[in-house]
């Protein structure tokens, strides 16, 4: 989540269990324990795969941030010993402030490293968007009123259920990502498709309207819209990953991390000479966050692997097109027309024109 969430969190939870100890100082402590698993991006790395997988590592582990929690309890507890802690309630504290970063990371759709140093595959369970108004704005509001009325008994309230409302409406988004997976897996069914596996990611700010992807056993995937509200079966469109341009990258350590990252949701694209590798999970139907040039043909038209770089017209920037938002807000609740998904794979893919659209 973007880091105003992740600090409006850290502050509620430390001034809901500190607070009537630090008063409005809990609010300050919290905010900035709450975004430190986020210093990580200072860490720069030779190339934007390494960048992206190696984010939301180490210091997003839950066994890491368990063990600084204890640490911190103990050196407080300890510089402190009249300030009226006690061992239990300060780890407490630090341990939620610290280990609900990396859980509500993993909400989103980008891939959280919980079990680091295991190599699992990184925790995505997409029910939120990485930046939604709906979770961040009540937690805002009860911070903003305890930093101007003080960490009172009616502040301490309205903290807590500024708390029980956004863990509820994570809830919220897990039912609507398994909805919206069921309602696209039941339309491809109708059509008599075969898919090996389905995921739903949130589209831009809601947790209302959702992309749906689904993988064939052949190499093609379908990319679908789906909103809580619709009448109709989702628009979808039948797209190749081009798994044959996979082998120019057979053997290469960082398409295998990248493969292992996105828990291998990647399509490859020929553009120019170049190979295109895009991660399908983040953006919108041809418009996707995070795409990389990772090889490119020679004179004698074989295969090179070169060191990844962000290819041209990529990056979280894409994400605020106004044009394309606004066609989002209103597919919410009008599913006709619907939402011109061949268009937007022309426009951003730069490839050929797109097979089987339904």
């Amino acid at each position: 989540m973007d880091s105003i969430t992740q600090a409006v969190l850290g502050a509620a939870l430390q001034g809901t269990v500190l607070g009537r100890i630090q008063g409005r100082r809990s609010l300050l402590y919290g905010a900035a324990l709450g975004t430190l698993p986020d210093l990580d991006v200072i860490i720069r790395y030779a190339d934007p795969v390494s960048q992206m997988t190696y984010h939301r590592g180490f210091s997003h582990s839950l066994f890491v941030l368990t063990g600084l929690a204890l640490l911190l309890a103990w050196l407080v507890g300890k510089c402190w010993p009249g300030k009226g802690y006690t061992l239990p309630r300060l780890f407490l504290a630090f341990w939620l402030v610290l280990i609900t970063h990396p859980l509500l990371d993993a909400f989103t759709v980008y891939g959280t490293q919980l079990f680091w140093p295991l190599q699992t595959t990184p925790q995505s369970w997409a029910a939120v968007f990485i930046i939604d108004p709906v979770y961040t704005v009540p937690l805002l509001a009860a911070v903003g009123y305890a930093i101007f009325k003080g960490v009172t008994q009616r502040a301490t309230r309205l903290l807590t259920l500024a708390l029980v409302f956004s863990t509820a409406y994570l809830g919220f988004g897990l039912a609507g990502r398994m909805a919206a997976e069921q309602r696209f897996q039941a339309a491809l069914e109708q059509q008599g498709v075969v898919a090996s596996e389905v995921r739903a990611v949130p589209i831009a700010f809601n947790s209302l309207v959702w992309r749906v992807l689904a993988k064939t056993p052949d190499g093609h995937y379908y990319e679908g819209i789906s909103s809580v509200l619709d009448r109709q079966p989702p628009e979808m469109q039948r797209l190749s990953r081009n798994l044959d341009l996979a082998e120019a990258l057979a053997g290469a350590p960082l398409h295998q991390r990248l493969r292992w990252f996105t828990d291998d949701w990647l399509r490859y694209d020929q553009v120019g000479d170049a190979l295109v590798v895009t991660d399908l999970r983040m953006g919108i139907p041809g418009n996707y966050t995070f795409r990389f040039n990772m090889a490119h043909r020679d004179s004698q038209g074989r295969w090179t692997v070169d060191v990844p770089s962000v290819w041209q017209g990529s990056g979280p920037g894409t994400m605020f097109n106004g044009a394309d938002l606004a066609l989002i807000w209103r597919r919410i609740v009008e599913q006709q027309p619907p939402l011109p998904l061949a268009v937007w794979t022309d426009r951003y893919l730069g490839v050929s024109p797109v097979e089987g659209r339904r």
